[in-house]
């Protein structure tokens, strides 16, 4: 099997910035698309500032920094992607908008053996392999935020994907730093259908009054020796990223435990989203 060099991202946000990142700093030739020039130049920019921040704590030299900056290229246009091995697409977690891109990239990318990697965290990927003419070639690669920091990739293969194609997933997430692990194709997968429903429990008890939120991560913290509590974590991840992981999960297995509260969904909707925009459980600047 060919090692992965070639490898294309899709989306630059928090997720794709990072990912890009880590397979630039690794030694990948990493080229990312976004949907329009000032996405691609607020893209740059996130992932120049995050090499620049590892320079400043000591994580990277300048050199490092340089190296990886020479690595990435960005666009706007997914033809791009032609001459890409391995493309991972990192976009809004939205069954629709993410189907759209992996049908795209079907018809961008021009090698036939050429892997496409969807970094949802919750999705089944049956459903996007199926979007393809290379259902064997599609697979879930779940990274966790902050990708730079966060050492785990679950690999999700579809019933439609080969084993050569999981065993190249393995490849690139060692050859990128991380540790990986499989998980079954349901929503959720391993950590999220674990993690999920305790983020919910959180939220339920805030909402109904029994613990003010301080308390609440205090008590996880410290008692349980969580690096973060799970509202501080909620709003780590996003709340709008949560509820949607959390409607997928409960639009595949009815059990109210993976159902939304209220309060969520109204933070949500209220624009309230967590560390991305300032406003959460808590407030930050931003």
């Amino acid at each position: 099997m060919d090692l992965v060099t070639r490898l294309g991202v899709i989306g630059c946000g928090l997720m794709g910035s990072g990912i890009a990142e880590v397979a630039a700093r690794n030694g990948l030739d990493v080229r990312v698309a976004e949907s329009t020039h000032d996405a691609v130049e607020a893209g740059r920019r996130r992932v120049t500032a995050s090499l620049d921040s590892g320079v400043r704590h000591g994580k990277l030299s300048v050199e490092q920094r340089d190296q990886a900056l020479a690595r990435l290229s960005f666009t706007h246009d997914l033809g791009d992607m032609a001459d890409r091995q391995f493309v991972i697409e990192a976009v809004a977690e939205n069954r629709g908008i993410k189907t759209d891109v992996i049908r795209a990239l079907d018809k961008a990318v021009e090698d036939p053996a050429a892997i496409l990697a969807t970094n949802t965290s919750s999705i089944p990927i049956v459903d996007l392999a199926v979007a393809t003419e290379r259902p064997g070639q599609v697979i879930g690669m779940h990274f966790f935020n902050p990708v730079p920091v966060q050492q785990l990739v679950e690999l999700i293969p579809a019933l439609t994907t080969s084993q050569e194609t999981v065993q190249r997933t393995r490849d690139l997430a060692r050859h990128m730093g991380k540790r990986a692990i499989q998980a079954p194709d349901r929503s959720g997968f391993v950590v999220n259908a674990l993690l999920v429903p305790y983020l919910l429990s959180a939220v339920r008890m805030l909402e109904s009054g029994a613990a003010r939120p301080d308390d609440i991560d205090r008590g996880m913290e410290l008692g349980c020796a969580h690096p973060m509590g799970p509202l501080r974590l909620l709003d780590l991840i996003g709340l709008d990223t949560a509820q949607a992981v959390a409607e997928s999960m409960y639009e595949e297995f009815k059990e109210p435990l993976y159902a939304p509260p209220a309060l969520l969904r109204r933070m949500v909707a209220a624009g309230h989203l967590g560390r991305k925009n300032g406003r959460g459980f808590y407030a930050y600047d931003v």
